[in-house]
């Protein structure tokens, strides 16, 4: 292993709480170059050695722990900043821009990330005696302060990455406590107005799961309200709540993101990709991708195809 790509102890803030800065150790240690790995079944962990360019993709249900630098999240007209001493809670799938604030060589940016099981939430949410919410449907992602207990759980997740015989039957059980803590902390309602069964937040989980894969068919508004049992305005004010956009712009991200993968990963050209995902007009599409993504679909793709080059040494 190159050496000058290891974080030492020695290079470590000692101001940082102990659990900090074994958790830059090890997740250092487990991933000593930029990229990403999942050392054990959904544990993701990310290293970069510079701040990127606004990202697009589409979140999962997650719980994101930073060990050193910083990230910014965007949904919709809604941005969320966390660093080590914030924790983001991400609980349905939704199109997202991210990119990472700090990050540098010398203190590379070390973000750890644990898909969260839906059904495995509501498992302890039941087991633990927290009630289905009532009330308001929450916003699918936030930001709140890492507590020393949640903290203490993820350093003992992290652990197991080096002990892949005890990680078999402990990592469930710690995950099961991250998820319990998450539960009893400051994300508790947020998390159990997604899980619950019934309710506006779980019928608006429905509707964004149709409308993920039922993107490049036209959207019928009053229709889909009706199948959830909902009124129209009711649909608009609870999606909005949960996914900061409405309906039209939630569908409006996931068709320019696939069109952009078409066009990146199967070589497709614009105008074939706009047709792929549901625009009838090449001009439309031409304009709605402009404004998303800041440039014409094929100025677009060739910045990426050459950044990709560089970044390969090709």
């Amino acid at each position: 292993m190159d050496q000058s790509s290891r974080l030492e102890p020695r290079e470590v803030d000692g101001s940082l709480p102990a659990g900090h800065r074994e958790l830059i150790e090890r997740v250092t240690r487990a991933i000593p170059t930029d990229g990403r790995a999942e050392p054990l079944e959904g544990l993701v962990l990310r290293r970069a050695s510079a701040p990127t360019e606004l990202g697009h993709g589409v979140t999962q249900p997650s719980f994101c722990v930073i060990a050193q630098g910083g990230k910014e999240v965007r949904l919709g007209d809604r941005g969320y900043r966390y660093d080590p001493a914030h924790y983001l809670v991400a609980t349905t799938a939704l199109p997202v821009t991210t990119r990472i604030t700090e990050a540098s060589p010398e203190r590379p940016y070390l973000g750890i990330v644990l898909r969260l099981d839906p059904a495995l939430v509501a498992s302890v949410m039941v087991e633990a005696g927290r009630p289905t919410p009532r009330g308001q449907s929450k916003t699918a992602i936030d930001v709140s302060p890492l507590d020393a207990g949640l903290l203490d759980a993820v350093v003992r997740l992290v652990r197991l990455v080096d002990q892949p015989a005890d990680a078999r039957f402990l990592a469930p059980l710690v995950t099961r406590e991250v998820v319990y803590r998450l539960l009893t902390g400051a994300q508790g309602t947020r998390l159990r107005d997604i899980a619950a069964l019934g309710g506006d937040g779980n019928r608006i989980v429905q509707a964004i799961e149709r409308l993920r894969k039922e993107f490049d068919r036209p959207l019928r508004i009053d229709e889909m309200a009706r199948e959830l049992g909902m009124s129209v305005s009711s649909f608009h004010h609870h999606f909005k709540a949960v996914t900061a956009m409405s309906p039209l712009q939630f569908q409006k991200q996931l068709r320019l993101q696939e069109a952009r993968r078409l066009m990146l990963g199967e070589g497709y050209d614009a105008t074939t990709a706009g047709y792929r995902v549901g625009y009838s007009e090449p001009s439309h599409f031409n304009r709605e991708y402009k404004r998303l993504f800041g440039e014409p679909p094929k100025r677009d793709v060739a910045r990426l195809r050459a950044v990709a080059r560089q970044d390969a040494g090709l």
